[in-house]
């Protein structure tokens, strides 16, 4: 990963690769991909795109930017079929250029192969160098293209095939949507790292990251693609291929921590009610003598919810986020460092001044802008500031798939919690045990991947992969 070395430019929260929305088999396709990939946008804000298909013909719209500025009416009216095939995305490895934006699509022997990736493949770059050496020629820097140049290789041998083919050759989290002009192909590697699932909306089917874009769409949900299935939708129906022998599962759990909207359920598990169970775990672990709890919201509202419920702390809203800062926002100059972070977050001094406070947080990955808020809490007169952290801490990086790939991003692998705890200026901190954590899931812990909490990686991190990354 290229990691900025100004720690202005390095955010402090985690950032996900990208969400997926496709449709197979409805009239208004593309618009549905649209209200799908609006429900996802919280998984990537750098750039969305939508591929359509008529079944011949097969047209495509992406650039820079957010979902509702990217498709106008009358972009949408020119994406037609009853085929679409959506993306929005975050890189994780540097560069955001629209020569990377996704849908990424290729012509090979006169079929249109169009795919949607979310994940990272550990093995991409041996695999790239490969097929440059055979001749290849690559037009972006991201790790999808090399499924797109593997398939195409096979593809004499059958779409179905070659797709199988392309499975047991990479490496590491991928969940994908491939699109030709008559059939969608999902896929998710054999641990099952990022969700995809499968609705259906009358007689059209649809495949997305997560079930919140099915509700929007007001599509059924029918169920979790399966690690290391291969979904083929086509005019001949559903057709699944799966390995015959089952991977170890090895599912995210900061997906379920972090990054998937409350309203959805992943990996079988609800996402709201999981981090309330979080904080109610988290005030059973850590019982302050405080006034008040809070977020930091949104991300630590419903952790504090189970925690308020559970310690009999009142709940209050001590910050309010401004929804209205966008990506586009300018960037404050070095002399104004902390005002990038208070003009997302002003806190409330006639409710804080004077209380002693208990803050719930999902994670501390750099610990500059939580020093930050902490700071100005101060300033306006909190007596103690307490700050609870709904999981454990992240001392290792995660190379499937989060933008956190050194360990020298994470305060946790330099610092111990006390020194943390001064670092930031608090009272108290704490952190979720990982006991607690797995006890806050439906979901047996062997099915669960925790490497950047416990460094234990599921897939062998190829030598090649840190020799310079691709990107997501």
């Amino acid at each position: 990963m290229m990691v900025c070395t100004d720690n202005l430019c390095l955010p402090d929260r985690p950032r996900e690769a990208c969400g997926i929305f496709a449709v197979y088999g409805h009239e208004d396709a593309a618009k549905l991909a649209y209200f799908g990939l609006y429900a996802l946008q919280h998984r990537g804000q750098e750039s969305a795109g939508i591929v359509s298909s008529d079944g011949g013909s097969v047209m495509e719209h992406k650039a820079m930017g957010l979902v509702p500025d990217i498709f106008r009416e009358e972009i949408l009216a020119t994406l037609k079929g009853h085929m679409a095939l959506g993306h929005v995305r975050y890189s994780t490895t540097g560069s955001s250029l629209l020569v990377n934006a996704q849908p990424f699509r290729v012509q090979h022997l006169g079929k249109c192969l169009a795919i949607a990736h979310n994940g990272n493949l550990v093995n991409a770059r041996r695999i790239r160098e490969a097929l440059e050496s055979d001749g290849h020629l690559f037009q972006t820097t991201t790790d999808s293209e090399v499924v797109l140049h593997l398939a195409a290789r096979s593809m004499k041998k059958g779409l179905e095939q070659a797709m199988a083919d392309t499975m047991n050759q990479v490496k590491g989290a991928y969940s994908m949507v491939i699109m030709t002009q008559d059939t969608l192909i999902a896929m998710r590697d054999p641990q099952g790292f990022r969700p995809l699932c499968l609705g259906r909306l009358d007689s059209a089917y649809v495949v997305t990251s997560e079930t919140c874009a099915l509700d929007l769409v007001e599509a059924e949900f029918i169920r979790d693609i399966e690690p290391g299935e291969i979904l083929i939708i086509n005019g001949n129906g559903l057709r699944s291929i799966r390995p015959e022998k089952a991977a170890p599962k090895a599912q995210c759990i900061f997906e379920l921590i972090y990054f998937a909207r409350p309203d959805s359920t992943v990996f079988g598990q609800n996402v709201y009610l999981f981090r309330k169970k979080q904080g109610e775990l988290l005030a059973e672990e850590f019982k302050v003598d405080a006034d008040l709890v809070m977020p930091f919201p949104d991300s630590g509202n419903y952790a504090a919810l189970g925690y308020a419920q559970t310690s009999r702390i009142p709940l209050e809203m001590g910050v309010i986020r401004n929804h209205y800062v966008g990506r586009t926002f300018i960037q404050p100059s070095q002399s104004m460092r902390d005002f990038g972070v208070k003009v997302k977050l002003n806190p409330v001094k006639e409710v804080l001044k004077d209380r002693r406070i208990v803050i719930i947080e999902d994670s501390i990955i750099r610990g500059t802008t939580a020093r930050t808020r902490i700071k100005t809490l101060r300033k306006i007169g909190a007596r103690e500031i307490h700050l609870m952290v709904s999981c454990p801490p992240h001392r290792f990086p995660c190379h499937y798939g989060i933008d956190f790939s050194s360990r020298g991003e994470l305060i946790a692998a330099q610092k111990s919690v006390e020194e943390i705890r001064d670092f930031i200026g608090l009272d108290s901190l704490g952190y979720l045990s990982m006991q607690n954590l797995v006890k806050a899931t439906h979901i047996p812990r062997g099915d669960l991947c925790f490497a950047c909490f416990d460094g234990r990686y599921p897939v062998p991190i190829d030598e090649s992969f840190h020799k310079g990354c691709l990107e997501k």
